[in-house]
């Protein structure tokens, strides 16, 4: 009995402080640039990270506890070290890709790993594109290497044989003496006897977003994302209903086409370029850096500028939803790759094409990434051109597949070609995105200099079609799929707040837009100057139309959803049960309670497509 306790104790033991050393491992490798963290902080990291970390070694020890009950039951001596080979394997094996994988992405994702992992599992080549090979390499070696030393310390602690017990009774008794063992076994497991379960925002102990972060267990975090995105309607349940719709109601008011025309014509040709991370500190036109897009900048003093939109989300899967189909994002889920759900959505192009437009979707990557080729299918886009649609030599410069220089030009010939009108194109760009690597040198810093590519790609496409007689009825849309981390230090409400343009001929006058609002709210704005029905839009305002009286931006990312209005914004943290940002020290309840009532209301609406 005695060897079979203290193995017990010991694999516990040894799982508990493997999770726990990830802690500093994971600080080192992740500290963002520019902090300073003490040893007082990783201690911090390490003992609020217990309450997952004891969890999930909970789960792992359930296994071993009950082969040793098993174990009372033979005749014979068992040798349990081979007995739990097998067992060992998967285990090292899981620890260390979850590990490995969470502290690769975190400096590219900033939030701990979970199941947006497998959204990119169908497309691979995809997904390490923005990676070089040695870094492949040396994490597969890194994996291989904790892998084989967790093992091998598992196996250690493991006795080789374990003798029989004689009598009955002690049989009864040994195990009568485990069984007691599980009561508070599974208390851990469960995060105590409160009504609170284990969740991630357990271990939420600062005001420093990255510590948070840093204290969660990844296999935690990756088990607990699994399987919570099924009963859509039942997350985030903040309030009863009476109060919820209380909160929402007026919020998205329907916004019949009652507003001024800025065009010059109902039935313009249309390209919406859809700009990788282009967010608002690129853009000097609202209050960016001056140097990255002089182009961006002319033409915002030539058209219509949207100087206070806000990106719905941060990735693109999300944001193309958000600008296309007028529908807010998730933060814990990704409606593209829901066909299910998203075949459920209305499309700005879906819309067009009811009232005589012939659409294009143009991208110079993988269309099926993300099931994007899923999406817009469905969502009227009739011809697609993609990464298999360029040569091998056009796509050499950029492991995500054709740079802008080479999609731009095709942009061109796809609407030099059309026969009929009017027309509509859509466009994804892929230049500004990692690993910034451009056929384009203007600025010292990488990352500013593809933003600068970009821009100037874009620059030279409006001037050439200056000079060609489609300029007269053309409006070109640019808004970004999302904002971009840059500089590293800013607040969520930087990051998302963009911006938008419209320039073209088809543009009556030059106007700059102050209204506060969305992405989303593109496609009821844009169809209200087409006098085209945007009623199944419902989460998408005309922000022109009279009835459009309280502007306000939401937007939302993995760890929370924020409110902005005229008052200042605020940033609710759907782990960590608080606002974790806001325009002044003290969080606006009024602001914090519309946030979580929009987060609430889109997963119910979700839940009933």
């Amino acid at each position: 009995m005695k060897t079979r306790i203290t193995y017990l104790v010991r694999l516990y033991m040894l799982l508990v402080l493997v999770f726990v050393l990830q802690k500093p491992i994971f600080m080192l490798a992740t500290v963002p640039e520019n902090s300073t963290y003490g040893i007082d902080n990783v201690l911090d990291t390490m003992l609020h990270g217990l309450l997952l970390d004891i969890p999930v070694t909970g789960y792992l020890i359930s296994l071993p506890l009950l082969t040793v009950m098993a174990t009372f039951w033979l005749h014979a001596n068992v040798r349990l070290r081979r007995w739990m080979t097998l067992y060992y394997i998967v285990v090292a094996a899981v620890t260390a890709i979850c590990f490995v994988v969470d502290t690769s992405l975190y400096p590219f994702w900033k939030f701990k790993l979970d199941a947006t992992i497998f959204y990119y599992t169908d497309s691979p080549g995809e997904a390490l594109a923005s990676v070089s090979t040695g870094y492949v390499v040396l994490r597969v070696i890194a994996t291989l290497i904790y892998a084989g030393v967790l093992f091998v310390c598992m196996r250690a602690v493991t006795p080789e044989t374990i003798a029989p017990i004689g009598k009955t009774k002690e049989k009864t008794l040994a195990t009568l003496a485990l069984v007691i063992i599980i009561a508070p076994l599974a208390i851990s497991i469960r995060g105590g006897l409160g009504e609170s379960t284990t969740n991630i925002g357990k271990v939420y102990f600062s005001e420093d977003e990255y510590l948070n972060h840093a204290a969660v267990n990844p296999c935690f975090s990756l088990l607990y994302s699994v399987g919570k995105a099924d009963n859509y309607a039942d997350e985030f349940d903040y309030f009863d209903e009476q109060r919820r719709a209380t909160l929402f109601d007026g919020l998205y008011p329907a916004t019949p086409t009652d507003t001024t025309s800025l065009l010059n014509t109902t039935r313009p040709n249309i390209i919406i370029i859809l700009m990788e991370s282009f967010g608002g500190q690129i853009v000097e036109a609202v209050g960016g850096r001056p140097d990255i897009t002089p182009c961006y900048n002319q033409l915002a003093r030539e058209g219509i500028m949207f100087s206070n939109c806000y990106s719905n989300s941060y990735r693109t899967d999300r944001g193309m939803i958000a600008a296309l189909s007028g529908y807010l994002a998730f933060p814990t889920l990704s409606v593209m790759k829901l066909p299910v759900k998203s075949r459920t959505l209305p499309c700005i192009a879906a819309s067009l094409n009811a009232n005589g437009y012939k659409s294009t979707f143009l991208y110079g990557g993988d269309i099926n990434f993300t099931n994007m080729q899923s999406y817009l299918r469905t969502g009227g886009y009739g011809t697609i051109v993609s990464d298999v649609d360029f040569s091998e030599s056009e796509k050499k410069d950029n492991p995500w597949g054709a740079n802008d220089d080479v999609t731009f030009d095709r942009l061109y010939d796809i609407v030099a070609s059309q026969k009929h009108t009017p027309w509509h194109v859509g466009f994804l760009t892929l230049s500004s995105h990692e690993p910034f690597e451009v056929p384009y040198k203007r600025l010292d810093e990488q990352i500013p200099n593809a933003f600068a590519f970009t821009d100037d790609c874009l620059g030279r496409f409006v001037e050439r079609m200056k000079h060609t007689k489609m300029w007269r009825d053309l409006l070109i849309v640019c808004i970004p799929d999302h904002g971009f981390l840059y500089p590293a230090d800013i607040t969520h409400e930087q990051h998302h707040h963009n911006t938008m343009l419209w320039v073209g001929g088809a543009v009556r006058t030059p106007r700059l837009v102050t209204t506060l609002m969305n992405q989303s709210d593109l496609a009821a704005t844009l169809l209200g100057q087409l006098h085209i029905d945007h009623s199944r839009y419902e989460f998408s305002r005309d922000v022109f139309s009279q009835e459009y009286t309280y502007p306000f931006a939401t937007f939302s990312f993995r760890e929370g959803v924020a409110f902005v209005d005229s008052t200042g914004h605020t940033v609710y943290g759907i782990n960590s049960d608080r606002p974790i940002e806001d325009t002044t020290n003290e969080a606006s309840p009024a602001r914090t309670d519309k946030a979580k009532a929009i987060l609430q209301s889109i997963y119910d609406d979700l839940g009933r497509r």
